[in-house]
């Protein structure tokens, strides 16, 4: 497939962003992280307060998308099978046959993935990072559009399980919502007041488009200049006072990759460095894990990112 020039591309975001501003109003950084992360190849952790519209954002995304959506509701009881799919004896012609799990879509809605185990969040790992699964000593291939979007919310600690650190790595990005203005929660509820808007919203791009879009997101440019300038801003989290665990090479990739797509969104077909500054620390700061002793005094993980970005020399 030919990739689309950075106009057709960036005609493919702004119909998918636009569809989604029917749904999600005052959303518009959070829907541009969305689709950068989509564009970019990578997953989404969304944290936020419940009601925020965090699974909304998910389903309208999946609904502007002519794509295969499934949604996993996360909970305590859940088992790895439940996620990648079971082999199921049949009795008419004696023989097993595997059975396809939720993980077997183009976007999948993790749903409050921290309710679930250690040991069902990591059936996850594999299909993250490599869109493969390997199900009872075979390895499964995924489609060639694999998008996962997870939610969870921050102020719940009962019956919840933190997500471990390779968990989180796999992640591209982590970002919240946050509440909208009282002028854009008002037009909330009047959208709202006979039926949800989401059941009227169609299809605007095609999965051949976003596929498309990905492969055109390779396509800009990032000086060897700012490459150094993104692995020296990482690097810079592994010796930051009051961390335990930096970021990894995995945030490196995800910070370029990310940048080029939000690259192409601005119109551009090339990287700056201004994007790589923003971007910094919804790819970088989740990975991180602070000394228990930091975190008492009050440090935080987005500080960290946001000290290395101030003391990091831009390149010229």
């Amino acid at each position: 497939m030919t990739p689309p020039n950075s106009a057709a591309a960036r005609d493919i975001y702004q119909k998918i962003a636009a569809n989604i501003a029917l749904i999600m109003r005052g959303q518009s950084e959070a829907t541009r992280h969305l689709l950068a992360a989509l564009a970019a190849g990578g997953h989404v952790l969304l944290e936020d307060f419940p009601g925020t519209g965090k699974t909304t954002l998910a389903k309208a995304l999946a609904k502007s998308i002519d794509a295969q959506f499934k949604r996993l509701q996360f909970t305590p009881d859940l088992l790895p099978s439940d996620i990648l799919g079971v082999s199921i004896f049949d009795q008419r012609d004696q023989q097993f046959h595997f059975h396809e799990g939720p993980v077997f879509t183009n976007i999948l809605l993790a749903d409050e993935i921290n309710r679930a185990s250690p040991r069902t969040q990591s059936a996850l790992l594999e299909a993250m990072g490599e869109a493969q699964v390997s199900v009872e000593g075979e390895r499964r291939n995924l489609p060639d559009l694999f998008f996962v979007i997870a939610t969870e919310n921050p102020v719940e600690f009962r019956g919840t399980y933190p997500l471990p650190e390779a968990q989180m790595d796999r992640f591209a990005m982590q970002f919240t919502l946050g509440y909208v203005s009282p002028a854009e929660e008002v037009a909330i509820l009047t959208a709202q007041e006979h039926d949800h808007p989401l059941d009227q919203l169609k299809p605007v791009a095609s999965l051949t488009e976003v596929v498309a879009l990905q492969r055109a997101v390779e396509d800009v440019r990032i000086s060897d200049e700012l490459k150094r300038y993104v692995v020296d801003l990482v690097a810079a989290t592994r010796t930051a006072a009051g961390v335990q665990l930096g970021a990894s090479p995995r945030a490196s990739i995800a910070l370029m990759k990310i940048a080029q797509a939000e690259a192409l969104f601005d119109g551009r077909d090339f990287v700056t460095p201004e994007q790589i500054q923003k971007l910094a620390g919804p790819v970088i700061a989740h990975r991180l894990v602070l000394e228990p002793q930091a975190r008492f005094s009050g440090i935080t993980a987005r500080g960290v990112v946001e000290a290395a970005v101030k003391k990091l020399k831009v390149p010229a």
